[in-house]
């Protein structure tokens, strides 16, 4: 069977991925997605739970924020050390959402505006902050300041992903995690029944 499995930080990740995928993804494969409490639960189970997956034929994607966390290069070579550690790590790819997964939203104010019902935030697009949301330091406090606290975080990212422009260049890592999707998507295609 086809599949791809997803290897999530927290709940919130999940949400929004189950509304995402089926726009994007062949009907043919399969996916699961895998939360945890936090970066410090996937970091300590991840390399087991690659390793005693009993489908030989899944594809792995890990996403995890980079949080507050100076160097996304380090934080992305942790995990692809645990991935290695598996003996599966030609089946995983790696994506870090800079800063958080709020990034992802607030680079596509027109889909959190649809999926909260509110009015105005996709005129707030082009102003410098929401160019390029990667750069920002809190967007998850930025995403409830400007929808008054209509977001919550499991149940927003769940309507907001429903709506995502999966072709959104605004945030490059949204840009990197719907590229990698795209990867494994392909890989699992070519491979013959």
């Amino acid at each position: 069977m086809r599949e791809l499995v997803f290897f999530l930080e927290e709940p919130s990740a999940k949400a929004m991925l189950e509304t995402l995928l089926p726009r994007m993804l062949d009907q043919s494969i399969a996916v699961r997605c895998v939360p945890f409490e936090g970066k410090q639960d996937l970091e300590k189970q991840l390399t087991r739970k690659i390793r005693a997956y009993q489908n030989q034929r899944a594809r792995f994607i890990v996403l995890r924020d980079q949080d507050s966390h100076p160097d996304c290069s380090a934080v992305k070579q942790r995990l692809l050390d645990l991935c290695e550690a598996s003996g599966k790590a030609d089946h995983c790819l790696i994506r870090i959402a800079c800063r958080e997964l709020e990034t992802f939203y607030l680079a596509d104010l027109a889909a959190v505006e649809q999926a909260l019902t509110l009015k105005g935030l996709s005129g707030l697009q082009p102003s410098r902050k929401f160019k390029s949301p990667d750069q920002l330091g809190s967007p998850s406090r930025e995403l409830k300041m400007l929808t008054k606290g209509a977001y919550e975080k499991v149940a927003g990212s769940r309507a907001i992903g429903r709506y995502l422009g999966v072709d959104n260049a605004r945030s490059p890592s949204f840009r990197n995690l719907i590229g990698a999707i795209r990867r494994m998507e392909d890989k699992l295609l070519q491979e013959a029944e």
